[in-house]
């Protein structure tokens, strides 16, 4: 297929480039140039704006950072809707609000062209490895027809329903990781006030029921104080802001979710944005008195 891609950062570019590798024709935009300069290099072409990139491909993906940047790629004044043709797809798979995704969906359509919500889980690792699970909100036949390409990036790949499925499912997904990532802190810096080596404790929770993808990955950037890689603490805080805004509309309590807001609202206001989530621990420490775990 002719394929386009926009947002060329951490994980973007990784995708694309599996798009590349699988033998489609690959354009992208970036407001950057020298961004997209390694996929130029390797065989992609470079469009002036989303509306020329758009009529120039069957589909293109979209992975920029919040709802408001979204709407500026796809229906500001050069955005995706002036370039696309009727019949062509649209698929975001940034994490943003589902009522943009849909009002985003319904606007497009009025011009004839489909979209699909498809947000991602996996991170950079995931994007580089093409391991990411895909979560796709959308028509089912626009699903099938993407479904090629999604492959390219990921290997979890399900449709979970109508158009703004996909971006729930993800803010479901950022709540759960969330919670669980305060709770992992929660448990090493117990177990560093009560004398015991959280490496040591993290080893052994790795091994017992208490064991996942967040203790494995962010645990053991707690227990090294290694905030330096990974994804910024900021586009957490953005996603659970979405996760907030749809407990209050559907009337649902969300305490957990509430304080962990509180958490990241302290490491955003101590500048540090733009560490990695694992930096939680440190508003525990912080609390409670307890010494920094060395790095090892």
């Amino acid at each position: 297929m002719k394929v386009g891609f926009i947002g060329l950062g951490a994980m973007g570019r990784h995708m694309a480039g599996h798009l590349l590798r699988g033998g489609h024709t690959l354009g992208v935009y970036a407001r950057r140039a020298d961004s997209a300069a390694e996929l130029v290099k390797a065989g992609a072409t470079f469009y002036a704006s989303p509306a020329v990139l758009a009529a120039a491909c069957d589909v293109v993906f979209t992975i920029v950072t919040a709802s408001s940047d979204f709407e500026a790629v796809a229906l500001g004044p050069d955005g995706l809707i002036h370039g696309a043709r009727r019949g062509s797809v649209v698929v975001d798979m940034e994490t943003i609000s589902p009522a943009v995704a849909r009002s985003v969906a319904q606007a497009l359509e009025a011009r004839g062209i489909d979209m699909l919500d498809a947000p991602v889980s996996g991170g950079p690792m995931g994007a580089e490895q093409a391991s990411l699970s895909i979560m796709v909100g959308g028509k089912p036949a626009v699903f099938e027809r993407v479904k090629p390409l999604f492959a390219c990036m990921g290997k979890t790949i399900t449709r979970v329903g109508d158009s703004g499925a996909g971006q729930v499912t993800k803010a479901c997904n950022q709540l759960a990781l969330l919670v669980t990532a305060q709770g992992v802190a929660e448990a090493l810096n117990l177990a560093q006030r009560l004398g015991v080596d959280p490496v040591q404790v993290r080893d052994v929770m790795m091994g017992g029921i208490a064991a996942s993808r967040v203790m494995e990955v962010f645990g053991k950037r707690m227990v090294e104080h290694d905030f330096d890689n990974g994804i910024d603490t900021r586009l957490y805080h953005k996603d659970l802001g979405i996760v907030l805004e749809l407990a209050h509309q559907a009337q649902l309590a969300s305490p957990a979710a509430a304080l962990v807001m509180q958490h990241i609202n302290a490491l955003m206001g101590q500048g540090k944005g733009r560490q990695d989530l694992a930096a939680l621990i440190t508003v525990l420490e912080g609390l409670s008195g307890v010494a920094p775990t060395a790095k090892t």
